[in-house]
């Protein structure tokens, strides 16, 4: 008898647990066969989702063209000033070279001074100073006589070559504004000699 009493028990519990399980079911698969209802047959499928767009490059840069610099148009008036210039420059940096304690011109110092009246006489309107320097050797009183007479020599040959003397000044330095500093022949040779200077 309490046998029979747990069997009825357990299918009463058994029971209601079943239904309420089969009558979820059938409403499930109920509103599924209603969404597919509703659904055309002939209804293409969704698109795929479209591809994300590519990045785009960034452009290339522009290369900047440099313009070739216009050539420097130049007037026949500064040729001729940058020729002066050249030239009164070659002509003050050539001095003229004497002997030991003599103002005579040795032949190279004449090929020298014909060379400056070529320049001289090509630009009239340039005077000149010629300075007179001599080596540290002897007094100062006899350097200096030394020095005019060795800037005279100068002048007067560019004159004798047909340039105006008017064009030229003289100065004697002396042994006052050595060239070269040292104390031997090699120095002094250089020291004794006459200097041009473009006015």
């Amino acid at each position: 008898m309490k046998k029979s009493i747990w069997i009825v028990l357990a299918l009463l519990l058994v029971i209601p647990g079943l239904l309420f399980t089969t009558s979820c079911g059938k409403k499930s698969l109920k509103a599924d066969i209603e969404t597919m209802k509703d659904k055309p047959k002939d209804a293409p499928a969704p698109p795929p989702p479209a591809p994300a767009p590519a990045p785009t490059p960034a452009p290339a840069p522009v290369p900047v063209v440099q313009k070739a610099p216009e050539p420097v148009k130049t007037s026949a008036e500064e040729i001729r000033a940058r020729e002066k210039a050249a030239a009164m420059q070659a002509l003050m940096n050539e001095d003229v070279y004497f002997d030991y304690d003599s103002a005579a011109l040795a032949p190279a110092a004449q090929e020298v001074l014909k060379k400056k009246a070529v320049s001289l006489g090509k630009y009239s309107d340039v005077s000149i100073t010629i300075e007179g320097h001599c080596d540290e050797r002897g007094t100062n009183e006899y350097n200096l006589a030394l020095g005019e007479r060795r800037a005279e020599s100068a002048k007067n040959f560019l004159i004798d070559l047909g340039l105006a003397a008017s064009r030229f000044k003289t100065i004697s330095y002396g042994e006052e504004k050595p060239f070269d500093t040292g104390h031997s022949e090699e120095a002094w040779s250089k020291n004794r000699r006459a200097h041009f200077v473009v006015k």
